[in-house]
């Protein structure tokens, strides 16, 4: 019941965080998708990444890429 808007980076800086964040302006003007969460996926997330994404209410997830590849994450956005 909730609309996920997700930002997909190798590495995760303060600009895919400003992304995202922009995304989410546009996608809370339309009532139909709330509640609405934001992720921000990246292999690495730069700490201050981190804290801006705290601050606009986003999650941060770190991927294990070479786990994902390998098969070897049970859970997958795909």
């Amino acid at each position: 019941g909730t609309t996920v808007v997700v930002e997909v980076k190798r590495r995760g800086e303060i600009d895919g965080v400003e992304q995202l964040a922009r995304y989410m302006e546009f996608f809370v003007k339309d009532a139909r998708l709330h509640p609405l969460r934001g992720v921000f996926a990246a292999q690495k997330i730069s700490p201050q990444a981190k804290t801006l994404a705290a601050e606009r209410g986003l999650l941060c997830v770190e991927v294990d890429y070479d786990a994902l590849k390998a098969g070897h994450v049970a859970n997958t956005l795909f």
